[in-house]
């Protein structure tokens, strides 16, 4: 192995520029996978698709995303991390081009899989750069912008999509092509501004290995999309897809524990404090995704708001979650201790699922934006933080393997979560439908429109969604309710003052020293 000679740490002012990037890149990237969601019905008219594939448009994306964010994560520690980030965001930039352009939904599916490649590089190198630049001691003052963007990253995303298809001059290929000219300009300015000394480890990336956890996610992912939609949860096709994806992830670890370079090293799973975040981590994206998902359906049926409306609601939350993520972060780095912030984080956001199961079509909006900023506030405080925890407990060597594995996790928690919730919010529907307006109307599976139908079948539509989205948020508390649990068992150590890089010079000395 041969090693670039060190550079000196980074001064706070090139650390921010370096960060400008990082940041900017990373919001595009969260940007795809949410932007589409108001503009999905007037692409899936223009372009002749069918409703399967209105489902496959985010899922596709989503589904690359986090399959290849361990592959990502382990090339981390293995190449230049300043090349790969471009690679990413390049790869970015081809997949956005193509669904901007694209004549059909076939050449959309394929771009949006580009798309997806490229966001997940995105997604888990940033936080490893972050952490080879900046020691976990001063990490928190610049984590908490790292939380404010995936957030607003996350729910702006409909917002900006909704206007961009009623402003006619624009419309729905912008929703693609408006994440370009963000993406080569982060290119241009990570060229300029990141400078990291080059690991070079004569060493082979465990394919095999990357096979099997990409086929056993995506198969576990592919089946959480289409139960209860395609085919019943209690189904043949269910067992068959679970058990063939659990197989392939079992596979997948006899491959690893015996890898040279293993994609996920299994050892990072003996640091309680990476076990326990990991958790966490897939409880947050349970919470984060599944309150922004459902909650804009809500608005737009059970409240009658306008897609662009229910895009500006989102607002609370994402204030709630920047300004947690970041008061928490600056609170971390002036003294030091972590802990409290995430246990103080994981109560909030139960509490903020428990307030939004009280809901109805006859709430408020100034109550249930209250509601929503309290669930923004939770999160905004344990979702980077859980990152800082993890990385300061590793060795450098794994930084970026602990890095993507969290990222993964997280991912993996709100794509099944989302689906799963989504089969509670169906079940409820359709039973509610079905006690309403009789057998019949309960068999149907249709979102309705609500501008379609007469005032008084209006008043029974919004209360049906009203009362089925609160009982998603009653089923998902206790879920919420794992993270305490899961964060009052992390232990709480000192945060290393050495940043990423230095820490990995010093352990690689260290490894060097004779042994007495």
């Amino acid at each position: 192995m041969t090693v670039a000679s060190p550079a000196a740490r980074m001064s706070q002012r090139e650390v921010v520029q370096a960060l400008s990037g990082l940041l900017l890149g990373m919001f595009v990237s969260i940007l795809a996978s949410t932007v589409v969601a108001n503009a999905l019905p007037r692409i899936i008219a223009d372009l002749g698709g069918s409703q399967s594939v209105y489902t496959w448009i985010v899922t596709t994306e989503l589904l690359a995303m986090t399959a290849t964010v361990p592959l990502w994560g382990k090339m981390a520690d293995l190449y230049s991390k300043k090349l790969l980030i471009q690679l990413s965001l390049g790869l970015f930039v081809i997949g956005s081009l193509i669904a901007g352009l694209t004549p059909n939904v076939e050449i959309l599916l394929v771009s949006r899989i580009v798309q997806g490649v490229g966001a997940g590089g995105m997604t888990a190198l940033a936080l490893i750069v972050m952490a080879a630049m900046i020691p976990p001691r001063e990490l928190g003052r610049y984590s908490g912008l790292f939380g404010a963007v995936f957030g607003v990253g996350t729910i702006a995303g409909p917002l900006i999509g909704g206007v961009l298809v009623d402003t006619s001059w624009l419309g729905w290929r912008w929703c693609f092509l408006i994440g370009v000219p963000f993406s080569l300009i982060a290119i241009a300015l990570l060229q300029k501004t990141l400078n990291l000394p080059v690991v070079r480890r004569q060493v082979s990336i465990d394919w095999l290995g990357a096979l099997l956890i990409t086929a056993g996610v995506s198969t576990l992912l592919i089946w959480s999309t289409l139960a209860g939609d395609k085919f019943d949860w209690a189904s043949w096709q269910t067992g068959a897809m679970v058990a063939g994806g659990l197989v392939l992830l079992a596979l997948a670890v006899l491959v690893e524990s015996r890898a040279k370079e293993p994609i996920i090293p299994l050892g990072i799973f003996r640091h309680r404090t990476v076990t326990l975040t990991i958790i966490a981590s897939v409880l947050v994206g349970v919470a984060l995704f599944g309150g922004t998902v459902f909650l804009s359906q809500y608005f737009q049926i059970s409240l009658g708001k306008s897609p662009t409306v229910a895009g500006l609601m989102g607002l609370p939350m994402v204030f709630g979650l920047l300004i947690s993520s970041t008061v928490a972060g600056a609170l971390i780095t002036k003294h030091g201790r972590w802990k409290g912030y995430l246990v103080a984080g994981s109560i909030i956001m139960t509490a903020g699922m428990l307030l939004l199961s009280t809901i109805g079509s006859k709430t408020s909006v100034p109550l249930i934006s209250l509601y929503m900023a309290v669930l923004g506030i939770g999160v905004g405080m344990l979702m980077q933080n859980l990152v800082l925890a993890a990385q300061n407990d590793v060795p450098a060597a794994e930084l970026g393997a602990t890095t993507s594995a969290l990222t993964f996790f997280r991912s993996m928690g709100g794509s099944i979560g989302v689906s799963a919730l989504g089969a509670v919010l169906t079940h409820k529907v359709t039973s509610l439908f079905a006690e309403k307006f009789g057998a019949q109307a309960g068999g149907s599976t249709e979102v309705p429109d609500v501008s379609a139908l007469p005032p008084e079948v209006v008043t029974v539509v919004q209360d049906i969604y009203g009362t089925a989205t609160a009982e998603l948020f009653l089923v998902g508390a206790p879920i919420a309710f794992l993270a305490i649990i899961a964060v009052i068992f992390i232990k709480e150590k000192p945060l290393s003052t050495l940043s990423g890089e230095e820490r990995r010079k010093q352990e690689e000395e260290a490894a060097t020293l004779p042994v007495h």
